[in-house]
């Protein structure tokens, strides 16, 4: 019997920090479901979380045992605290979403940390307006004001108790007084009824039961969650991202959460950049090349260009300027990454897979570029801030939109991102009049980006589901394979009229994508990129190879011919892209302490036998190709 009234105290004091916090408990609840709900896009295929009603009721309760534990003095303010904080948030969250079509992403929060009162005051009176009350953001002020009205109601009645107890007849005299001594009154006999305290343990059992519940189904997010914010550069957040079972950020106060996180670990690695930047040292530069233009493309697999032998004609117009053999496709080239933060990393910078540190430990070869005293162009489609950047842009360009940092790296930038690539065109005709002598232009474009039928207009549609003979693919399955190869066709147009523009000239242009894509391989339902651990020959093929060319202006190829015989004769050479800023500064001349000539593809010194390590941890040339 003894041991029965041990359990029965136990359930019934685990009632006891829920009782003491009940208002805490209800409507941070309410709070919380109303925001999951109110950011689910209105459009087909969208859901909410489904579990964060679970993992919402753990949350709560958790906080509710923290503030139990807490002298009550203390524990009044620090719930007050945690009022102000989960609206706050809330409504920030739900009205970005609102205006934006977005949630608190690590961009934003970046946007917000640079913005100045001016530019704040400006933007209120933009987007504060009263029709807001009525869109989703309504439904997060209208919880705040259910609960400033109880709250009202509460302390209010509580007040009139504690008042005509202090009278000495202790007789109440007004209504309000009556009622409120009713209320009290009432409350205490059903607190204290036989039937309640019977049901207080069964109540203590019920409600343990749903947490550990609620806490079982919940555990595999809050520890990728975990996992998430255990990492030490935004790199690695970026790839534990890409995973199947990659956490759901299904609160606005993770969400802040990991956007502040996201943002401490790239200004770890900007801090250093900015650092390195007198540490970048130019001894001299002979302006080899005029004019270097890089094109960085974007998610192109190798086995959808008919440059390369793909059976559709992918690239009609890279095939012409390569039958003229001033475009020279290599044959052997791979991405150190299937991520473009990775890549563009490993792109811009002199740090090379397998050097030592880290990749902000070496300078960027557009710093050196400035330096040797060419004029440097940087036209990019993606990697420009804005609220709604995904978690991807953000890790790839952080570096290159520091403020700092850009400055020192690029002396022309565009300011605006366009749906179609054509646009970019328009924009360097409007900047090459800010051009110097010596030019180093990079162009960075949305290429193959999925979704791939967004990244061709509608007119320039050429390859049908009915054009490819795959009875293993579904109708939808082709329709996909036929968008990636018109995005591949359209992209060879942009390609193509860049390179017109730089015919009359004495240029060099050096085409490279940031890494493949999966597109219905052969055996593969699947488009994208799978981010596995264990990479396979046939996922190196898909996601690792990439194209890569160089194409040479008749003025270049007279004044350069033993450049141009260099490159025609390092065509089949094994090559992964890490090196490129090396080729790049050999290509201008420039001598740094930082440039090495074996890994310049185009030296006699180029080791070739240097090993193609992918996502740190593969041999490419160890892998078995049938």
């Amino acid at each position: 019997m003894k041991f029965l009234n041990i359990i029965r105290q136990m359930f019934t004091g685990v009632l006891k920090p829920l009782k003491d916090n009940g208002a805490f408990l209800v409507f941070m609840y309410i709070l919380g479901l109303v925001t999951v709900y109110a950011v689910v896009p209105d459009k087909r295929g969208y859901h909410a979380y489904r579990l964060a009603p679970q993992e919402l009721f753990v949350d709560v309760c958790l906080l509710c045992m923290l503030l139990w534990l807490f002298p009550r003095k203390i524990s009044v303010w620090l719930k007050r605290a945690m009022y102000f904080a989960a609206y706050l948030v809330a409504i920030v969250d739900v009205y970005c979403f609102v205006k934006f079509d977005t949630t608190i992403t690590p961009t934003m929060l970046l946007l917000v940390g640079e913005t100045n009162g001016d530019e704040a005051s400006e933007f209120l009176k933009s987007y504060l307006s009263a029709d807001i009350i009525f869109s989703r953001l309504g439904r997060v002020l209208l919880v705040l004001a259910a609960h400033v009205a109880w709250t009202v109601i509460y302390s209010q009645t509580n007040r009139r108790i504690e008042k005509m107890k202090g009278r000495q007849n202790g007789q109440p005299t007004g209504r309000l007084d009556i009622a409120a001594m009713q209320i009290r009154s009432s409350i205490s006999r059903v607190a204290g009824s036989r039937a309640y305290c019977y049901a207080k343990p069964w109540l203590g059992v019920a409600l343990t039961v749903a947490f550990v519940w609620c806490a079982v189904v919940g555990y595999a997010n809050k520890a990728a969650f975990a996992r998430l914010m255990s990492y030490d550069n935004i790199g690695e957040v970026e790839h534990e991202l890409t995973r199947k079972d990659c956490t759901v950020m299904y609160h606005p106060v993770y969400r802040l959460t990991f956007s502040i996180y996201a943002n401490e670990l790239a200004a770890k690695q900007v801090n250093k950049l900015v650092d390195n930047i007198d540490k970048a040292r130019v001894d001299s530069c002979s302006f080899r090349s005029s004019n270097i233009v890089l094109i960085i493309g974007e998610s192109y697999n190798r086995h959808h260009s008919s440059l390369y032998g793909y059976d559709k004609p992918t690239t009609p117009r890279q095939e012409a300027r390569a039958e003229k053999g001033r475009l020279v496709p290599f044959t052997d080239v791979v991405s150190p990454w299937n991520l473009t933060s990775f890549v563009f990393k490993y792109l811009f910078s002199l740090y090379t897979v397998g050097d030592k540190g880290e990749w902000c430990d070496y300078p960027l070869f557009p710093e050196l570029f400035r330096k040797a005293g060419y004029h440097v162009t940087f036209l990019t489609n993606q990697f420009l801030p804005q609220a709604k950047e995904a978690v991807y842009d953000f890790s790839g360009g952080f570096f290159l939109n520091n403020p700092q940092l850009s400055k020192a790296m690029f002396d022309t930038r565009n300011k605006s991102l366009f749906h179609f690539d054509e646009s970019m065109l328009d924009q360097y005709d409007r900047l090459k009049k800010e051009n110097k002598e010596n030019n180093l232009i990079i162009f960075h474009l949305k290429g193959q980006h999925v979704d791939y039928r967004t990244r061709f207009p509608k007119g320039r549609r050429y390859f049908n589901p009915d054009d490819y003979e795959r009875p293993d693919l579904k109708q939808r399955e082709l329709r996909i394979l036929a968008d990636y190869d018109n995005a591949v066709l359209y992209n060879d147009s942009i390609v193509d009229q860049i390179i017109k523009r730089f015919e009359d000239d004495e240029a060099i242009v050096i085409y490279v994508p940031d890494h493949g894509e999966e597109c219905y391989g052969p055996g593969v339902h699947f488009y994208g990129r799978m981010h596995s651990t264990e990479i396979t020959a046939r996922l190196a093929r898909e996601e690792f190879d990439i194209p890569f060319w160089i194409w040479c202006s008749h003025d270049y190829m007279v004044n350069h011919p033993d450049l141009y015989a260099d490159i025609i004769k390092a065509r089949d050479r094994r090559y992964m892209t890490d090196a490129l800023p090396h080729l790049l500064l050999y290509l201008a001349g420039i001598s740094s302490p930082d440039y090495r000539d074996d890994l310049n593809i185009l030296s006699p010194e180029y080791n070739e036998a240097r090993p193609r390590i992918l996502k740190g941890t593969t041999d490419y040339d160890k892998l078995d190709f049938e």
